[in-house]
């Protein structure tokens, strides 16, 4: 009888411990409809701001090096000569 109890309270946790993940996923399910629902208004804000106009500066293409001047060398690669008779 003893043996049965201690399968009853194994039994007992594992229904526990999936009563909790069940709980866990609802949350992270709520979590992510709720982030998909702010994404989805910031894009239509970002929309609406591009569509009048208001746009963000071009970055700059020109290099800019704050380590100074440095040289970039590529290595020579040498072909073997072809003889040809």
């Amino acid at each position: 009888m003893a043996e049965l109890n201690e399968q009853q309270n194994h039994l007992a946790q594992v229904l526990q411990q999936q009563q909790t993940l069940v709980q866990e996923i609802n949350d992270l399910n709520s979590q992510v409809e709720s982030k998909k629902q702010m994404a989805l208004k910031l894009q239509g804000v970002a929309e609406y701001l591009d569509q009048i106009g208001i746009k963000l500066p071009e970055p700059e293409t020109s290099p800019t090096s704050e380590e100074g001047d440095t040289e970039v060398v590529e290595p020579e690669v040498q072909t073997p000569a072809v003889v040809t008779e």
